[in-house]
């Protein structure tokens, strides 16, 4: 493992000498991954360092205590041995982990478009449910969240909302959420007081940067409109609301958020050219499909990931079966416990798929 350590600190090495160069610095592209590689790179080398010293500790102390000699000596020698022994078995799990092959669209911005499915006005509701759930975890993360478009349900919440997340590792993240998440309770219009189940799609997608995807604006007809819904001044009298034809896929694109016509139009072709970007994907990831069904982050839009059940209090991850009786919290944004057990499982479907790290 130490071998496969320090051909990692060699690569560190190299990437930390190349981000200082002028000719690096001033290819936009070629600096970012670099220092992308390298803030992935430093928790690798921090890992060895403290794995090393565990190593030395263990052969300091075992040297100590063959050579005999001062009893004192011994026994400290003995007590560094014992936490050098425990401590090593647990960090080298650390690093298996670490190890694994990174994906390169894990470091990436996040689109999520979040739609009403089945269950009428129920569903919107819980739409925006979700969409509050979120909008909490991302806070909680420090991540900024900015709403692309949205089209209110008529009785509350969202018929479909899109909204953009900037932050660390966030799409390695909410890449786990994709999927159709099922809600069972009394809705709020329901008179009978009998149980409901209804539905809202996750879509997750990575945004693309600019040098992703080659996007030929003479492919894109834009439309200008008014915007609808609540407003303040000039939102609904200006020509502010962006509509994007995206004519070889048949893709359409709106953005009505911002005051801004050129705002709109900005933040419509990021949802753009991270829809096309997913496509190309989704491509690639056809070509492994076996490796696709494993990992718990990928699949079947259409394939029900999670239940959220009010009477019980209970919500349950379907694709590893957990289940956690704390329903207020995890609405309120509360998310992270699923988040992790979810990473536990892909990762160790990874660790399983590249034995040479073991």
């Amino acid at each position: 493992m130490l071998d496969k350590l320090n051909i990692v600190k060699q690569r560190f090495d190299e990437v930390n000498d190349l981000i200082i160069q002028p000719n690096v610095i001033s290819d936009q592209k070629r600096y970012i991954a670099l220092n992308k590689e390298y803030k992935e790179l430093k928790v690798l080398v921090d890992k060895r360092d403290e794995y090393k010293t565990l190593l030395d500790n263990l052969k300091e102390a075992e040297d100590i205590i063959k050579e005999g000699g001062d009893a004192e000596m011994v026994e400290m020698a003995k007590m560094q041995y014992e936490e050098a022994e425990e401590a090593i078995p647990k960090i080298e799990e650390e690093i298996k982990f670490l190890l694994i092959p990174k994906n390169p669209e894990d470091a990436k911005n996040a689109v999520v478009e979040l739609r009403a499915g089945t269950g009428g006005d129920e569903a919107s509701i819980f739409a925006g449910d979700l969409y509050r759930m979120y909008t909490k975890y991302c806070e909680s993360k420090g991540w900024k969240v900015e709403v692309v478009d949205f089209n209110e349900g008529t009785s509350g919440g969202f018929k479909e909302m899109i909204f953009e997340v900037n932050g660390e590792d966030v799409y390695g993240t909410l890449k786990f959420e994709a999927g159709v998440h099922r809600v069972q309770r009394v809705p709020q219009t329901e008179t009978q007081g009998r149980v409901h189940t209804s539905a809202a799609t996750v879509i997750v997608l990575p945004e693309a940067e600019e040098f992703d995807v080659e996007l030929d604006m003479a492919d894109v007809r834009i439309e200008r409109t008014t915007s609808t819904g609540p407003g303040g001044q000039s939102v609904n009298t200006t020509y502010s609301a962006i509509k994007l034809h995206h004519e070889p896929t048949g893709m359409i694109v709106s953005c009505q958020d911002q005051k801004s016509s050129h705002k709109n139009l900005e933040k419509a072709l990021k949802v753009l050219r991270s829809r096309l970007y997913e496509l190309e994907l989704e491509k690639k990831l056809a070509a492994d499909s076996e490796k696709r069904k494993s990992m718990v982050s990928t699949g079947d839009r259409s394939a029900k990931i999670r239940t959220y059940n009010y009477s019980q209090g209970r919500v349950t991850d379907h694709r590893i079966g957990l289940t956690l009786y704390d329903l207020a919290n995890i609405m309120n944004g509360d998310i992270q416990k699923i988040i992790d057990e979810l990473m536990l499982a892909e990762n160790t479907e990874l660790l399983k798929a590249n034995t040479d790290i073991i």
